[in-house]
């Protein structure tokens, strides 16, 4: 479950300069309004929605986002439900042989790369934050592995510093949604900012993830039983 800003330092709540001038940007009215309304139906139908990876800490959800990537979500728990009795801290992770971390995580899928991707994070938490999570943008995307994607995952649910994820579920939704014709990640995320009130960024990363595991899947989305049906236009 998330942690209390208290359990891992005091964040800042100051946006970074990105986050700041997207969410500032005029979007467009007919498309902010299908998003609002769309948002509103989706918060009605997944009132439960949260963060499905397991954690106890920000270290924690770091790691299983890291492991998430081309993963899911369901796997990287199984797997760091073990992890985390055997790696409790950053130095844990570098002191483990590279071979060993890599078994621990195969399951995840490009396993050497995340094994890489894991020690690299590790050090420079070390040498750069006393072994502590930052939370803030600029300096989480400054950690090995950690792009703005896992770096909002981490602030919105460990911090609840808000954050839109855009993960598969929220890229491949936005597009089919209208709410952008990007295919870049950051470059969705920054359409979407100025889209949907900052307050409930994390929350609409929720709801559009859970939207999309149960009925707007890649392949052969439930449109006719969807609940935003009449407010999408179905982008496919």
């Amino acid at each position: 479950m998330p942690v209390s800003s208290s359990k891992a330092g005091r964040p800042s709540q100051k946006p970074s300069k990105k986050q700041a001038e997207a969410a500032h940007r005029a979007p467009d009215p007919n498309i902010q309004k299908r998003a609002l309304a769309i948002f509103k139906t989706l918060s009605n139908e997944f009132p439960d929605a949260r963060c499905m990876l397991d954690f106890a800490s920000p270290l924690e959800l770091l790691v299983a986002t890291i492991l998430a990537s081309q993963c899911t979500d369901k796997q990287v728990n199984i797997v760091t439900s073990k992890l985390f009795r055997k790696y409790a801290s950053p130095a844990d992770y570098i002191k483990t042989p590279q071979e060993e971390l890599e078994e621990d995580i195969r399951s995840t899928g490009f396993f050497r790369n995340k094994a890489k991707s894991l020690k690299k994070c590790c050090q420079s938490l070390i040498e750069k934050h006393n072994g502590i999570v930052p939370a803030d943008m600029e300096a989480l995307t400054s950690l090995g592995g950690v792009g703005r994607k896992t770096a909002n995952c981490v602030l919105g649910n460990a911090f609840g510093i808000p954050g839109i994820v855009v993960d598969t579920h929220v890229l491949r939704l936005s597009r089919r949604m209208g709410f952008t014709e990007e295919k870049n990640a950051d470059k969705v995320e920054a359409d979407l900012m100025p889209l949907i009130p900052q307050k409930e960024w994390t929350r609409f990363s929720h709801v559009m993830a859970d939207h999309g595991r149960k009925y707007c899947a890649a392949r052969n989305p439930l449109c006719d039983e969807c609940p935003v049906g009449h407010l999408c236009p179905k982008l496919i």
